[in-house]
């Protein structure tokens, strides 16, 4: 029970923090030049993964753990589009009419390419390591290259957020509030990946499952509690690209997991990270026809979709 109460409350440290730095990413979307595109699909999506960055290179490095890291950064793209499709349909009568930018469409192109790449490597068919760095983890940052030179190549067309609030701070102030931010994100997220291990020691837990799970969700809530935020004042673009942005950054995370193990970060060995990665191929499938179809019909078919692959991991044993 202790265990599970210091979960809660660092896993709320992490939240909150997590939304104070999407804040501030906010703030400088409206007191600089920088592409709306840019800082939404790539540094509020970096900025609130940064839990699942710091708990993947912990569990890799420090837990030797690779089973733990792959199953939070699957766990968390499921959680992450399973969560958009629910906004999507407690929104439906608002978001039908809602235009996604081609900048999203293209980076869920780009999720549909990596989860094909890691069926793959699944298979044994793109399985190759050079100096102990597997040969899918060269493709997955060339993937990211390519869509972040896309977004940042977005032409701004400003905030389309209703009922701002002015902004009070300096440029000065509000960088170094959102770096002091992102410290706390780091530290609380670090402690956040050994009382996971712990809980998943204690109650015979996988750590697939508990990486899916436990830091999956948690490191997760960022995303959602931002996103919720940008729905609730109708920015569903900029909503959709937190998600989609935030899933294509957990692979870079993966990555960066890979070049710093000892040991093969893409382990299959836990049946839970297996479902996870078919479930959540399944799953991106779906998100495409949900952001580029404009019918509501087929939205909520695809949304409703997108949560059962969350359901059906949950429940196949």
């Amino acid at each position: 029970m202790i265990l599970l109460l210091e979960y809660i409350i660092v896993a709320s440290i992490v939240v909150f923090a997590a939304i104070k730095a999407s804040h501030y990413i906010d703030l400088l979307d409206r007191t600089t030049r920088l592409s709306g595109a840019f800082l939404g699909g790539v540094l509020l999506s970096a900025v609130t993964s940064l839990p699942e960055f710091f708990t993947s290179l912990s569990a890799t490095l420090f837990l030797d753990k690779p089973a733990l890291c792959i199953g939070n950064i699957l766990g968390s793209d499921l959680f992450n589009i399973a969560m958009l499709s629910v906004l999507v349909l407690l929104a439906m009568r608002s978001f039908r009419t809602a235009q996604i930018g081609r900048g999203n469409i293209i980076v869920s192109l780009y999720m549909i390419l990596i989860y094909g790449v890691m069926i793959l490597n699944y298979f044994g068919i793109l399985d190759v390591e050079f100096a102990t760095i597997n040969v899918i983890t060269f493709i997955f940052v060339g993937i990211y290259a390519l869509a972040v030179r896309h977004l940042a190549s977005e032409s701004c067309e400003g905030s389309s957020c209703e009922d701002e609030e002015p902004v009070t701070l300096t440029l000065r102030q509000i960088v170094t509030r959102f770096v002091l931010t992102a410290v706390v994100i780091v530290v609380a997220s670090v402690v956040l990946t050994y009382i996971t291990d712990d809980i998943a020691t204690k109650y015979n837990l996988g750590v697939g499952l508990a990486g899916a799970i436990f830091l999956g969700v948690a490191t997760s809530l960022p995303e959602v509690a931002s996103t919720i935020a940008l729905v609730r004042i109708r920015n569903y673009d900029i909503a959709v690209g937190n998600i989609v942005g935030s899933n294509l950054f957990n692979f870079l995370v993966l990555c960066t997991a890979d070049l710093f193990s000892r040991g093969d970060v893409y382990d299959y060995a836990d049946f839970n990270v297996v479902k996870l990665l078919f479930f959540g191929a399944v799953a991106t499938l779906f998100t495409l026809p949900l952001l580029k179809c404009r019918g509501w019909v087929v939205r909520s078919l695809c949304a409703v979709c997108i949560v059962a692959c969350y359901l059906g991991f949950l429940l196949v044993r």
